[in-house]
């Protein structure tokens, strides 16, 4: 009796091997959480410990990666990483001899200009505000007017009062002489009453000649005052105009009467005298400030009607420490510029070449700094009309401004002077970067003296004048060949602390 085995059917291997797979996988995955971790830091101690034999040991494969990676000292730069790194062609120049001057900083301010900066606007006599022509902030010029003022002045009034007499008395005394000298003459009198009538003219002459001293102290020109005597009328009206800066003309600080002006904020300005019409291209623009007084306001003489500020020229004023005084002494004596360095929401803007104008003589006692005071030149920045026709400026240069000075000590002449962005350090070393069509080297230098904003290179045949050198992004292109050798770039490549 034979027992009949049942018939398995063949199933493929591809199909097993898939199915296993497959279960590997579904395991692999929910068991995940459970198995990774420590086999993860199994690997990571087993790596370090294998790194710390080979650089304990000596691994010959490490050191031979080590020197291979030194060997990388220079990179391809293509059109678009140039200027990607900004390195246009003014950043891409040969190298040129030329002097360096060694500076030291000082904290500085802008200040006004002593005796220069600020004018003050008074009424010369006693009055009355008829009208206000100007407005606080506006910008006007020498010889516009300011004010109108009607006099109330006793003692001007009594004086062109005793002037006008003195002149009418001489008129009557002339014609009395002339009428004797006919007479004389023709024998009809004698000589003596004539020469009475002259000596009375002489007195009268005299104090003609003290009366016109007394108006002209109380600022009245030989213009008005012959206006007076040759109209007979008094001048009862007072308008002051914006003094001039540089010159002193009476004709321009007073005005009385008729003499008509141009009005600062006049929209349509009046008729427009021979003094106002004058070039203006050598005057300076004026801004008012503090104007304190308003149309109906009694005024005395000497009292301030508005003050009156020039911005074209300011002074940096600069506080140096009591050491630095032998060495700031020594660049006024050599007539050294210094640079002003201001500091915005832009970045840094560097003013280079201004005048050392003077230093102090005396050290502040409560600060122990030393003053040096340095000019500067302002620049219009804003300049618009309102539909009054009132002008408005604005200056880049503000008092009260901070910032520093560089002021220099020492001249280096004949040195390679690179910006500081041009070099990078990397252990002891310091490198350039050269160009070569489209590599850089990366050529090692000497740096004699590194400052804030400029390094110098010393002249041992590292690189040449005429040599193109990279004057920026030395720190970039460094970490690019780190990279591109296999090394880990240093973040603090470049960076001395």
């Amino acid at each position: 009796m034979f027992l009949m085995r049942p018939k398995l059917s063949k199933v493929p291997l591809p199909a097993i091997q898939a199915t296993i797979g497959l279960i590997v996988v579904v395991v692999v995955g929910v068991t995940y959480s459970m198995w990774w971790p420590p086999l993860s830091s199994w690997v990571d101690a087993t790596l370090s410990s294998q790194r710390g034999g080979e650089v304990a040991g000596g691994d010959d494969h490490a050191s031979h990666s080590t020197s291979a990676a030194a060997e990388v000292t220079s990179l391809e730069l293509t059109p678009q990483a140039r200027k990607n790194l900004g390195l246009t062609p003014k950043y891409l120049r040969p190298v040129e001899l030329s002097n360096y001057r060694r500076s030291i900083t000082v904290p500085a301010v802008v200040v006004a200009k002593p005796g220069r900066s600020s004018i003050v606007v008074s009424s010369p006599l006693n009055g009355v505000v008829t009208h206000v022509h100007a407005v606080t902030g506006e910008a006007v010029m020498p010889g516009d007017l300011l004010f109108e003022v009607r006099l109330t002045y006793e003692d001007l009034v009594e004086t062109q009062t005793a002037y006008l007499k003195t002149i009418s008395e001489l008129e009557v005394e002339n014609r009395e002489i002339a009428r004797l000298e006919d007479a004389t003459r023709s024998g009809a009198i004698s000589g003596k009453q004539l020469l009475e009538r002259r000596y009375a003219k002489e007195k009268l002459e005299a104090f003609a000649k003290s009366q016109r001293e007394a108006l002209r102290l109380h600022g009245l020109s030989d213009r008005q005052i012959d206006a007076i005597a040759r109209d007979g009328k008094l001048m009862g009206d007072l308008q002051i105009v914006a003094p001039d800066v540089d010159s002193h003309d009476e004709d321009e600080e007073l005005h009385l009467s008729q003499v008509s002006l141009r009005p600062v904020s006049y929209t349509k300005p009046l008729p427009l005298p021979q003094i106002a019409s004058r070039s203006q291209s050598s005057k300076k623009l004026l801004v008012i400030d503090d104007l304190s007084v308003h149309k109906g306001q009694a005024i005395t003489a000497g009292e301030k009607l508005c003050s009156l500020s020039d911005y074209t020229q300011l002074f940096i004023e600069g506080k140096a420490f009591e050491n630095d005084i032998a060495a700031i002494s020594e660049a006024a004596q050599q007539g050294w510029t210094v640079d002003a360095v201001f500091s915005g929401s832009k970045g840094q803007e560097v003013v280079s070449g201004l005048k050392l104008v003077f230093v102090s003589n005396s050290i502040d006692s409560d600060s122990r700094t030393l003053s040096l005071f340095v000019e500067l030149p302002n620049e219009m920045m804003r300049d618009v009309k309102n539909d009054e026709g009132q002008r408005f400026v604005s200056w880049k240069y503000r008092i009260g401004q901070r910032l520093e000075l560089r002021v220099p000590v020492e001249q280096w002449e004949n040195q390679i002077v690179l910006p500081v962005e041009a070099v990078v350090k990397e252990g002891a070393d310091w490198f350039v970067f050269q160009q070569n069509g489209k590599t850089f080297t990366r050529v090692p230098v000497h740096v004699r003296h590194r400052g804030q904003d400029a390094v110098v290179i010393a002249n041992d045949g590292s690189i040449y004048p005429g040599d193109v050198i990279a004057r920026k992004a030395a720190h970039q292109m460094q970490m690019a060949i780190k990279n591109k050798s296999g090394g880990g770039a240093d973040p603090h490549a470049g960076h001395s602390h």
